[in-house]
């Protein structure tokens, strides 16, 4: 019997590397792909997905019980909190200056660069550093925060349109990495990336955000998205093809299957398996996908996750 031939894609492009961390710091480098996630008979995968884990500037008061209970008194201090997440196997801690929210504390440059620094001397390896998802606080506590991160190449977010041009500056006044988020929508985000580019900020200093919804709540959009982007990139398209990064944690945890304990069908099943299973089903969706990195909340999702991307890589 005549042995049957494998179909392959014949790709002419390529994800752009991009590195964070170094200067004394461990590092990682994220990108490189020259074919779809885990094709390995395709094409080339360099470098693998790696795990973000979610470190806030204050204590959650909005979290499920168990995500606090897994986490314990490590809450009330990020840089006990990012040693901790080292633990549990984080490539990366993702720390979010929350407490910057207007509808938080408030708080302001001197709150992020206090924090900033406190997680950068508790951990060696790289850092996302997220501002409270309001452009003009986003500018003031991620400008502060790149000045104390200096040299150490973190990643700023979010990158948005409306403040690229400051958090491309900082950027490349400090030497770290933007994190260009957009909702779901492919145009918009090779858009950021042209507009980020035209003001100076090097293809290797992007990570795209494409948004992401958890599972339930427009996963299969996501998916959709994310997956046009990399095939684009393979195609050839330069400016969709940076690598991507996904928050399946918090969009996982904020949804009503995982925050839900009472007054919800049996079928619905336990409340603690089925919050995991919503973060670990999301986050294996995104990485199928085409993401790079994807930032989670609960340790066990970690364990699942990082577990499955050995076999992923393996194959």
């Amino acid at each position: 019997m005549a042995a049957v031939e494998v179909p392959t894609e014949k790709w002419t492009g390529k994800v752009h590397e991009v590195t964070l961390g170094g200067n004394g710091r461990k590092s990682v480098v994220v990108g490189g792909e020259s074919t779809l996630p885990f094709l390995h008979f395709e094409g080339s995968l360099p470098h693998r997905p790696i795990i973000a884990i979610e470190v806030q500037d204050s204590e959650p008061k909005d979290w499920s019980p168990h995500l606090v209970g897994a986490w314990g008194d490590v809450l009330a201090d990020p840089a006990a909190w990012a040693k901790k997440a080292v633990e549990y196997g984080a490539d990366i801690i993702a720390l979010s200056l929350k407490s910057a929210h207007p509808e938080e504390a408030n708080t302001g440059a001197d709150e992020a660069r206090k924090n900033v620094d406190k997680v950068l001397s508790a951990v060696d390896i790289p850092l996302i550093i997220y501002g409270p998802g309001v452009a003009e606080k986003d500018n003031e506590v991620l400008v502060a925060a790149s000045e104390v991160a200096k040299g150490q190449r973190v990643a700023l977010g979010n990158c948005e349109e409306k403040n690229h041009r400051t958090i491309a500056a900082t950027c490349i006044a400090d030497g770290h990495v933007a994190i260009a988020h957009t909702p779901l929508e492919i145009n918009l985000a090779k858009q950021l990336n042209i507009l980020l580019c035209d003001v100076g900020l090097s293809p290797d200093s992007i990570i795209m955000d494409p948004d992401t919804g958890a599972l339930g709540y427009g996963v299969e959009y996501t998916y959709s998205v994310i997956e046009r982007l990399r095939i684009a990139a393979l195609g050839g398209d330069s400016m969709a093809a940076m690598p991507m990064i996904s928050p399946a944690g918090a969009e996982s945890w904020r949804q009503k299957e995982s925050r839900v304990a009472e007054g919800v069908p049996p079928s619905w099943g336990e409340h603690e398996e089925r919050s995991l299973i919503w973060e670990e089903i999301t986050a294996s969706i995104v990485l199928n996908a085409g993401a790079d990195i994807v930032v989670l909340r609960h340790p066990k999702t970690v364990e699942v996750i990082k577990a499955t991307i050995d076999k992923l890589m393996s194959a």
